[in-house]
């Protein structure tokens, strides 16, 4: 069980103190449970859906999409803002790029960024919540959460030490493979045909996402995992609402 605490710890808000630092093995196979939490989340949230009906649906959207932000405590819109302001202001460069996701302190267009894709997510919720599509509050977060386990897989970690080091380091390859499949089987049985579909949506946001990573840094980082999570959300809600 030691894993999925660590897992939880460091994906949510939720009030999970553990005593003194884990293992480095044990770090390693918290990204095994990083699924598990998504499938936690994706709960939490089609229960409060359900406790919602009957709420005007601007508030009804609203709220769910506040939850959601809460329970990661931004942790990946933090990333992503990181992310968009170096992107921007490296011009192209890893060093300079690298240098600038260190940065606390956000500009203009991680701002932007950042409204963008709450504003995409309320609306795409707020169509969702229209069409009744309830059983995508539960896949989306399992899937976007799975990534972070294919990027580890998949990715070099760029930056040398550190917890993200310590995650790649120690994952159980073969064991992290089987997770993500039997995550995808899950995906199709909770949603059928849109289950396949999102996953293929996924799949290709993916491969899209880390391309980009290869190509600018040769591998990923902590906010650039994070970003590839929020982006690959907003993807699968607008994709799912247009279906």
């Amino acid at each position: 069980m030691l894993p999925f605490w660590i897992a939880l710890q460091f994906l949510s808000s939720l009030p999970i103190r553990l005593p003194g630092m884990p293992a480095p093995e044990a770090l390693g196979r918290s990204l095994l449970c990083y699924p598990l939490v998504g499938l936690l989340f994706g709960g939490i949230l089609w229960a409060l859906n359900w406790l919602l009906l009957g709420t005007p649906l601007l508030l009804h959207a609203a709220l769910l999409l506040s939850v959601w932000v809460v329970l990661s405590g931004a942790l990946h819109l933090d990333g992503l803002a990181d992310s968009a302001d170096a992107w921007l202001g490296g011009y192209g460069d890893r060093e300079r790029t690298l240098t600038i996701m260190k940065d606390p302190r956000s500009g203009p267009i991680a701002v932007v960024t950042l409204v963008l894709v709450l504003l995409l997510k309320f609306a795409a919720l707020l169509a969702l919540i229209e069409q009744q599509q309830s059983v995508v509050l539960i896949i989306v977060p399992l899937i976007s959460r799975g990534a972070l386990l294919g990027l580890f897989l998949t990715t070099p970690y760029v930056r040398p030490g550190g917890l993200g080091q310590a995650l790649a380091d120690h994952l159980p390859r073969l064991a992290g493979k089987q997770v993500l499949a039997v995550s995808a089987v899950a995906c199709v049985l909770m949603a059928g045909l849109s289950g396949i579909w999102v996953l293929a949506l996924a799949a290709v946001v993916f491969v899209w996402l880390r391309q980009v990573m290869m190509r600018r840094l040769g591998g990923t980082t902590g906010d650039t995992a994070g970003a590839l999570l929020e982006l690959l959300e907003v993807a699968l809600l607008v994709g799912l609402a247009l279906l």
